[in-house]
């Protein structure tokens, strides 16, 4: 989700440091960026030299370092809470004090994020939609110590990137993933059981339900990973058994079955 977020930054005026571990990383997240910009050009929604302008307000680095002058940083890395209390840990040494730091964490606690760092404060969840040019809600979510002034400043921020920010206190999954991974996991569930076929599990909630895409379907470009990632969250913060996981969901996930990033999930995408 980080080159999305850059893009939306970079489309809506910002100045944006987009940050990876690997020059090769970089340039996927800069050509999806590009790919996904040329849309807009073939459709007519911008001109090529809009494109090119976008592209320009993003420098790309694999050097942390680099985003000392930083006045908001979003970290979008892997749903684990220890990955990421070690990245704040560094960004709280690296940026500037009134730098705000906040979470595109789907689940985890934003308290226990900030308490990694020396400025509590100023640490926020930012958990943004995928795909993140496209979808407009941001849920903006409050630590037990974040300040006013802090949550203030990201919703404008966010307003000014095109989004709508709501504002969630912070609760395992928060309001998006506490509601949508039990339903997901049902849907494994109900496949697991043999209740009904995966197309026909995804079609009675697309024709019933009015959804854009069934869970399954979902669940893969969500990644299942995560989806496993997110229930677990859920699981230990409320310590309720209605969030345990379904076996099918760990099996796949151990079979390195992860959906459309790997090309097999409940559905083949390797054609």
């Amino acid at each position: 989700m980080g080159n999305g977020i850059a893009h939306t930054a970079a489309a809506s005026g910002f100045a944006t440091t987009l940050v990876e571990v690997t020059d090769a990383l970089l340039e996927r997240a800069v050509s999806t960026i590009s790919a996904n910009l040329q849309r807009g050009v073939d459709k007519g929604k911008m001109t090529a030299d809009e494109k090119q302008t976008i592209l320009g307000r993003i420098n790309t680095t694999t050097d942390l370092e680099s985003i000392a002058g930083a006045d908001l940083v979003v970290e979008a890395i892997i749903e684990n809470l220890s990955a990421k209390t070690q990245l704040f840990e560094r960004l709280d040494k690296i940026t500037k004090p009134d730098c705000i730091l906040s979470s595109n964490t789907s689940s985890i606690s934003i308290t226990k994020i900030a308490a990694a760092t020396k400025r509590p404060e100023k640490v926020i969840g930012m958990h943004f939609m995928n795909p993140v040019p496209v979808m407009t809600l941001v849920e903006v979510i409050r630590g037990i110590a974040t300040a006013d002034d802090t949550y203030q400043k990201v919703e404008d921020v966010a307003k000014k990137m095109g989004k709508t920010p709501i504002e969630v206190n912070d609760y395992p999954g928060f309001i998006s993933n506490r509601v949508l991974m039990p339903m997901i996991n049902e849907a494994i569930f109900t496949l697991y059981e043999g209740v009904a076929t995966r197309e026909a599990i995804d079609g009675v909630m697309k024709l019933g339900m009015n959804h854009p895409m069934g869970p399954l379907t979902l669940a893969d470009f969500i990644g299942l990973d995560v989806c496993l990632a997110i229930l677990r969250v859920l699981e230990d913060g409320f310590g309720d058994p209605k969030y345990r996981p379904c076996p099918l969901l760990v099996k796949m996930v151990d079979a390195g079955w992860l959906g459309k990033k790997s090309g097999r999930g409940f559905y083949d995408y390797r054609k």
